[in-house]
């Protein structure tokens, strides 16, 4: 084999690939071979077939399988000699390259790899500096943590006799629409507990504004029109007159701060105790808020210390996994698939994304590529129990067992394996450089 690898640009090469005569012949031979045991030529027996026959007959499609054979094994032997790892790869189609016995056969491959990067430095002696981040844990929010906690078990119970709704309490209330009089079908609910200032809506209603004010036994009229066009023949254009009435008035009810409390909030014997456990907590999230910080600044150090040509596909690919993201997102907080599922709509958001995420997406791929270099420059390496403590990490954020993570990484194929390893990889990359940083002052 003959290969001879063109620069086309920073990221893009030509492999121009020639096979020799000797092997074309010899796939021909193959080829030629396995079909004189196939095919049946009546006046022959099985395999006995004369070749000069079979290519008379069967040239056309021989040339192709010899094709279809030959451009695969001797693309790898090239990529393989060339010493490139390919992203894209533009090959003619095969159906239309030519191919004939007793003459070399050469074809062209267009290839976008990855660039090389000049690392610049991040170990000492020039390491990375670093802006310090001197924030602490205070008492006012040791006392709001604390705060937090009553109200996650604060209890909700009867107000006072005579009590008033205000913002935060709780009505329990008889509902029930009427039109001209009659009541209105599937407009009815009894019993229904609803939090004054909320602004949830019952039955498409927002009512916390005439509720303020109200007692027990009270009753609230509140007319609703709907627009001619409403789905619901019965109301499109009508007024519907919504008759509420207030049938307990509640209240939050708050736990006295004291060791009583702790107790209640888990294996403590006094309030000092839960403080402590709660200090601890926050002086754990804060450092890791801190680190996260620290690594945001070395991402923008590294990002600004190495220009290189990003190759496009790479972009294009974040590009589609961050729009996917957002819309399976948005799908599931609006619950409008319907909509979604419009494919105008989904041209005119998938366009939009494209543009609003062009920057970040090139910045990604930009960074994941500098870590991946100094990854192999450190020789860093993932090892199988890396992996696994990685996916007990996304089985605890995702809510599911470690069983379910594997399947989700292993259905991808080897691509998912290899990006799933790859961020780990990256992650090690950048907790190296953070090590070697330096923190002003």
């Amino acid at each position: 084999m003959k290969m001879e690898m063109t620069e086309l640009g920073p990221v893009t090469r030509a492999l121009k690939i020639e096979v020799s005569e000797e092997a074309v012949n010899k796939e021909f031979q193959r080829a030629y071979a396995e079909l004189k045991r196939q095919v049946r030529v009546p006046g022959f027996r099985p395999g006995k077939a004369p070749v000069a026959l079979l290519e008379k007959r069967y040239a056309q499609a021989v040339e192709q399988d010899v094709v279809q054979r030959l451009v695969p094994d001797y693309y790898d032997r090239a990529v393989k000699e060339a010493g490139v790892v390919p992203i894209v790869v533009d090959i003619p189609p095969l159906e239309r390259m030519k191919i004939k016995r007793d003459a070399s056969f050469t074809f062209t491959a267009t290839i976008e790899i990855k660039p090389t990067i000049e690392l610049r430095d991040y170990r000492p002696p020039n390491p990375i500096s670093l802006k310090p981040d001197q924030r602490v844990v205070t008492e006012e929010q040791i006392e709001q943590a604390l705060q937090t906690l009553r109200e996650q078990h604060a209890q909700i119970d009867a107000a006072p006799d005579g009590a008033s709704l205000e913002e935060g309490m709780y009505a329990i209330l008889s509902i029930e629409g009427f039109l001209d009089a009659e009541p209105v079908e599937g407009t009815k609910k009894v019993g229904h507990l609803h939090q004054v200032g909320s602004h949830k809506p019952i039955l498409g209603l927002e009512m916390d504004e005439q509720l303020v004010g109200h007692r027990v036994g009270d009753q609230i009229e509140i007319p609703q029109a709907y627009p001619v066009n409403h789905p619901d023949g019965r109301l499109a254009g009508k007024t519907v007159l919504f008759r509420v009435t207030v049938d307990a008035v509640k209240q939050r009810i708050l736990p006295a701060l004291d060791d009583e409390f702790a107790k209640d909030c888990g294996e403590y014997e006094t309030l000092e105790d839960l403080r402590t456990v709660m200090k601890n907590k926050l002086d754990e999230a804060l450092k890791r808020d801190i680190e996260d910080g620290y690594k945001e600044q070395i991402m923008e150090r590294l990002l600004q210390m190495h220009h290189f040509d990003i190759p496009e596909p790479l972009v294009e690919r974040e590009l589609r996994t961050m729009i996917r993201q957002k819309m399976i997102r948005e799908r599931g907080v609006r619950q409008e698939t319907a909509d979604l599922d419009e494919p105008l709509k989904v041209q005119e958001e998938t366009k939009r994304l494209q543009q609003e995420f062009q920057p970040e997406a090139t910045r990604r791929v930009k960074f994941s590529l500098i870590l991946e270099a100094i990854a192999a420059q450190e020789g860093l390496v993932v090892e199988p129990e890396e992996i696994e403590v990685e996916m007990n990490k996304v089985a605890g954020a995702l809510k599911l067992s470690i069983e379910e993570v594997r399947r989700m990484v292993d259905a991808g194929g080897q691509p998912s394996r290899d990006e799933f390893r790859g961020r780990i990889l990256a992650e090690k990359a950048l907790q190296l450089v953070y090590q070697f940083a330096v923190i002003q002052g």
